[in-house]
């Protein structure tokens, strides 16, 4: 992953839950399937209320978003547990919330599987910039660059989740730092207990 991020914003509001993220219907994707991990990347945010929202984050005949960071007000992934929603973001393309607060669940999710950068704003973002405006966000140095007028804006550290989320998760950042051993063929894993049992009776 970069240390830099540049494109255009998708700009939400406050309390975006996790059923506006990835919808109840498609929870039974299963991500760990590569034609279903990127269907999942297909419906990101089509919960979104089109009244509202009448750009769509992943246009209707594509299967990848066009806009590389979320720009979110306060409590972005509410809701339910669902690590489904930073998944499906992480599977169209996108590679950053930059929000005014995440609800916990969501932001412990996002480096749980390491698909995306959740990102904390100190200034409320999402009045200032608009959907399809060019930024750029600057992990090294804390800061968001509204490319369009040049205003910086200051965005809180990352701090010990970042490494986690740059190895692919927590499962990926623990084998790379031994704190659990590599994974092994599953199937001779398995032949290897078997082995090692004593014969029944």
């Amino acid at each position: 992953m970069s240390s830099v991020i540049r494109g255009k914003a998708f700009v939400v509001g406050d309390n975006i839950d996790t059923d506006q993220i990835i919808p109840a219907q498609y929870l039974n994707l299963v991500p760990t399937i590569p034609d279903e991990y990127a269907k999942l990347g297909r419906y990101a945010l089509s919960g979104l209320p089109h009244s509202r929202y009448p750009i769509r984050f992943v246009g209707d005949d594509e299967m990848k978003t066009s806009y590389a960071i979320v720009i979110a007000g306060r409590n972005f992934g509410c809701g339910s547990s669902r690590e489904h929603a930073p998944i499906a973001l992480g599977a169209s393309g996108c590679e950053a919330v930059v929000a005014e607060s995440f609800a916990r669940i969501f932001f412990r999710n996002c480096v749980a599987t390491g698909e995306l950068y959740p990102v904390e704003s100190t200034t409320r973002l999402c009045e200032i910039v608009r959907t399809g405006d060019e930024v750029e966000l600057d992990l090294d140095n804390n800061r968001l660059t509204h490319l369009p007028s040049g205003r910086q804006f200051t965005t809180k550290p990352l701090g010990d989740a970042r490494p986690v989320i740059e190895a692919g998760g927590i499962f990926e950042y623990a084998r790379r730092t031994g704190m659990i051993p590599n994974r092994r063929n599953h199937s001779e894993a398995t032949a290897r207990l078997a082995a090692s049992e004593p014969p029944a009776d």
